[in-house]
């Protein structure tokens, strides 16, 4: 849970400022930042507005059952919040694969009245608890959202804990310590350039618990999570010591070293049951952002999630576009046995059928700058280029 939350004041109030000018009664959207495991804080650095929908339609409305009913009362008091929750937990997985080493998606925000808040709440619950489950923080022990309310009637700001417990009810929501200062000029950088290569047995039908591409893939990621959690690490040329400082201005460059004693991607098998071998490897590029009152080994613990995380956001993608493009042919006919339909998309290929050689190649990562030295990601196909993606960046 997070005692206190700092909020970034230039773009906040930014924010603000815009809602004001907006005049528009509601709106949701996402709130970027760090939870902090060792400060037991929050750091927000930015609030992202959910966009319209695919019908052209605001993610959230105001209704009033009241004047449904046709009773005469007061509408701002009887007025509550309906939100798109599905469309919401969508753009916040989108928005999660473009951030970077220890920055997530740590909860939502509302620009709404104080009448219309409290009688949303249960509806406001549930969209935190979405926006979780689309984009999970994996590190530390963090089983609550932030909830903001930024209200204009009257004029406040409120932050809560908004607990992800199946049992949604009234008492889901905490109060919590919250206030505004400078937080993205306080950020320390670290910059990771790390090499992997994996090779893994492809097992018999009989022998094996993992038979398409993607899922052999899924595995191997998950192996070399283990592999990255016990490596140690050199900062600057120098071994990791935790209680030393890193204040100095610059970006602070980090080399991981695994154990060669301790290879995880070699599985027990027998030998007459190995068919082929899977070789995974590449060369990714990490950031990761470190508030200036956090231990040094929390850098080292965010590089080590935005590796594994951006590999599961390559992998997801490429499936997403599977799933998309389903029903289009593919030209792997030649790289599959005839038991296997020459219309099945290379990561839906079995593995252990095939009797050519296959490749498939990872969307590229590509980074792009955002606030006060901050960068955010994207992924390109190969048949993409950084021009025709980010083309407000070239």
């Amino acid at each position: 849970m997070a005692k206190g939350v700092i909020g970034e004041e230039t773009r906040l109030k930014l924010a603000e400022g815009l809602l004001s000018q907006s005049a528009v009664p509601s709106e949701v959207g996402l709130l970027i930042g760090k939870f902090s495991s060792s400060l037991g804080r929050a750091f927000l650095f930015d609030l992202i507005p959910t966009p319209h929908n695919d019908s052209a339609e605001p993610a959230c409305a105001l209704t009033d059952p009241d004047k449904k009913k046709g009773t005469k009362s007061n509408p701002a008091d009887s007025s509550s919040l309906f939100i798109d929750k599905d469309w919401v937990a969508e753009h916040a997985r989108q928005v999660s694969r473009m951030l970077v080493g220890g920055i997530k998606v740590v909860g939502l925000y509302v620009w709404v009245s104080d009448a219309a808040f409290k009688n949303s709440t249960i509806m406001l619950c549930q969209t935190v608890k979405g926006v979780a489950e689309a984009a999970p923080v994996l590190e530390g022990d963090w089983d609550e959202r932030l909830l903001l309310h930024i209200s204009y009637s009257p004029r406040r700001w409120n932050c809560r804990n908004c607990s992800l417990s199946s049992n949604i009810t009234s008492s889901s929501l905490r109060p919590c310590d919250f206030k505004m200062g400078k937080v993205l000029t306080s950020l320390q950088t670290f910059k990771c350039m790390h090499n992997f290569n994996l090779r893994l047995p492809i097992l018999r039908d009989s022998a094996s618990k993992f038979q398409t591409l993607s899922d052999v893939l899924r595995h191997a990621i998950s192996i070399h999570a283990k592999e990255l959690a016990g490596a140690k690490a050199l900062i600057d040329g120098k071994l990791v010591v935790e209680s030393e400082s890193y204040s100095s201005d610059g970006v602070h460059e980090v080399e991981l070293l695994l154990s060669f004693l301790n290879d995880s991607s070699i599985e027990a098998c027998s030998q007459g049951d190995v068919v082929g071998i899977l070789s995974f490897s590449g060369l990714i590029c990490s950031f990761a952002y470190l508030n200036s009152k956090e231990p040094i080994s929390q850098a080292i613990t965010d590089i080590k999630g935005d590796i594994i995380t951006s590999l599961q956001s390559r992998l997801d993608i490429i499936c997403d576009e599977v799933d998309v493009d389903s029903g289009n042919n593919h030209d792997v006919g030649s790289q599959v046995s005839n038991e296997i339909s020459a219309e099945k998309p290379v990561p839906q290929l079995v593995l252990h059928l095939l009797r050519k050689g296959c490749s498939l190649p990872f969307p590229r990562r590509v980074f792009a700058p955002w606030l006060a030295g901050v960068y955010v990601c994207d992924y390109l196909q190969p048949s993409e280029t950084v021009e025709k993606r980010l083309p407000g960046l070239c």
